[in-house]
């Protein structure tokens, strides 16, 4: 249910019958009770540009609101707020409307598009390391939201796995000859010593120098040891991919390499569309607002990262017929993808009705506020921080409840990579964000445990009651309403977050949902005998469709939830 929209389109209406040129009509959720449950703030910015009075123009607004059967009542407060109040039988009738579908209630956008997300990008030169943390687990969640709205989301993991540092890789490869597969179980250890070699043997650089050459040019040998280094790699990835339930596959691996043959072209089609210019011998494009160009051909003919990007945005658009790509890569690259938008816009590649989006985030940080490190300094690699999840997470359960070993290794696995996931996703995207295992292991606050425990809690009401639910909602308080109109509100927060590429609107709301709950579960009782039948399944429907609901979002970021906890 889109409550938001109907209520614009009321004001909307009422502004046009009473003759006032608004546009472009958005109402707020109120910020106290007391205001109603949303506000139309807009009579003051009217009143600016008309010359009037605002709550005269706010009087006139009102008094052209159609009749309905969403508004129970609407009040002019202060300078001109219009405070609207929702029907209670409304919201009790799409909260039972709601409580029967399976999707409750969320519709698919009416137009929907083609998106290609593209996040995680590892290189193959190296194990995943923290640093690609926030990538996969905000890009795919972003992922499973455009498909959950009904947009056809195609996933690309743009993997680092060309350059200069291969040829070193699959020289140090070779030389170690047969049986060399099982040294690249460490590919952090195997990267260090192909990197001392080539420091300490001018022999070995020249021939890795070499092998860049012959891989370049398309040699047998080489591409052979150089796709036997990618695969062992990328097993790593899928490794890591697992653990942190994500739906990165194989076949969403669109890496650097595959962009090759399309180099050229890009560096001859911008020559011709007059867009390259010549600067200390590199071919360069230079756009309004940017001091230095963006280097599209290095004077020694190598090719560069916004090369790469640009033929990626011309197959994503001709190839793939994507109207919306979205980048999700640290904040530290804005410059860059604002100037490849930039050239891909003026070169035709990308033309305005497709969207092109760095959905940036910031550092991953410890608690001194220090970029995340192990203790002697080194780059903490990905699946050994999800392992002490996982370890953490079987000592902060079982200080609560005794479970077989099997069960505290199925729990742990689900509280451990959830707290994770959310304690990323609860925060906004372009914020730095501290680590911090003691608040993400938390029963209390807005963690991954706190919606655990609430989704948990409803679930053992269900088993208690072992009866079939019936009947409608009735709502018969404050806190009924107010989780009534919380539960209501997912369609319009789920849009929000897809509009925005903002995941922590979900969380926020999580958070909001689940504390509704338990305030309305310790003052409303469900089971207790002397709870009139009538009034019981109603709240057992409130119930039902809070766990739905929770289960439903915690699904679209990628956390799985427990029955039993």
């Amino acid at each position: 249910m889109q409550i938001k929209s109907q209520l614009n389109q009321l004001i909307q209406r009422a502004c046009e019958q009473a003759e006032i040129p608004a546009e472009n009509v958005q109402v707020n959720e109120a910020g106290k009770p007391e205001f109603g449950d949303y506000q139309f703030n807009g009579a003051m910015a009217l009143a600016k540009r008309l010359g009037r009075n605002p709550r005269e123009i706010a009087q006139s607004i009102v008094e052209a609101i159609e009749e309905n059967e969403i508004l129970d009542r609407v009040e002019i407060a202060g300078p001109g707020f219009i405070n609207l109040h929702l029907r209670a039988d409304w919201l009790a009738a799409g909260l039972d409307a709601a409580a029967q579908d399976e999707r409750l209630g969320v519709g698919h956008f009416a137009t929907p598009r083609k998106v290609v997300v593209d996040y995680s990008s590892p290189n193959m030169a190296k194990q995943m390391h923290v640093g690609h943390l926030r990538s996969t687990i905000i890009g795919d969640s972003l992922a499973n939201l455009f498909a959950f709205l009904g947009d056809e989301v195609i996933r690309q993991n743009h993997i680092g796995d060309w350059g200069t540092q291969f040829g070193m890789l699959i020289a140090y490869l070779e030389e170690l000859g047969e049986g060399a597969e099982g040294s690249l179980h460490d590919l952090e250890e195997f990267y260090k010593a192909a990197k001392k070699r080539f420091d300490e043997d001018a022999a070995f650089a020249d021939k890795s120098r070499e092998y860049v050459v012959k891989l370049q040019g398309g040699d047998v040998r080489c591409l052979h040891l150089w796709e036997n280094f990618i695969d062992k790699s990328l097993g790593h990835c899928e490794e890591v991919y697992s653990k942190l339930h994500v739906k990165l596959t194989r076949e969403d691996v669109r890496a650097e390499s595959s962009y090759n043959d399309d180099l050229e072209a890009i560096v001859k089609d911008l020559e011709a569309k007059g867009l390259l210019q010549e600067s200390q011998g590199a071919k360069v494009v230079f756009t309004e607002g940017e001091e230095n160009p963006l280097i599209i051909q290095k004077s020694d003919g190598g090719f560069l990262y916004a090369t790469t990007d640009l033929a990626a945005i011309r197959f994503r658009v001709a190839q793939l017929g994507a109207k919306r790509i979205s980048y999700v890569v640290d904040a530290r690259q804005a410059g860059h993808f604002q100037q490849v938008f930039t050239v891909a816009r003026l070169a035709g590649y990308a033309p305005e009705d497709v969207q092109l989006e760095h959905v940036s985030f910031g550092m991953m940080l410890d608690k001194s506020g220090r970029p995340f490190k192990t203790r002697d300094g080194g780059t903490v690699k990905l699946i050994d921080l999800l392992e002490e999840a996982v370890d953490r997470a079987k000592g902060a359960i079982t200080q609560r409840e005794a479970y077989s070993e099997e069960e505290l290794e199925k729990i742990a696995e689900i509280v451990g990579i959830g707290a994770v996931k959310y304690s990323d996703l609860s925060i906004n995207r372009e914020s730095n964000y501290i680590f911090d295992w003691d608040r993400m292991l938390s029963l209390e606050g807005n963690t991954s445990l706190y919606q655990q425990y609430a989704y948990a809690r409803i679930r053992s009401i269900f088993r208690k009651y072992q009866g079939e639910v019936t009947g409608t909602v009735k709502i018969g308080d404050e806190l009924e309403r107010r989780l009534a109109l919380k539960l209501l509100q997912l369609e319009d927060v789920l849009r929000a977050a897809a509009r925005e590429a903002m995941p922590h609107y979900i969380t926020t709301y999580l958070y909001e949902l689940a504390t509704l709950f338990m305030k309305f579960y310790e003052n409303n009782p469900i089971l207790r005998e002397d709870v009139p039948e009538d009034l019981r399944q109603s709240r057992l429907i409130l119930a039902r469709t809070t766990a739905k609901t929770l289960r439903l979002a915690l699904e679209i970021l990628g956390i799985k939830v427990l029955e039993r906890l």
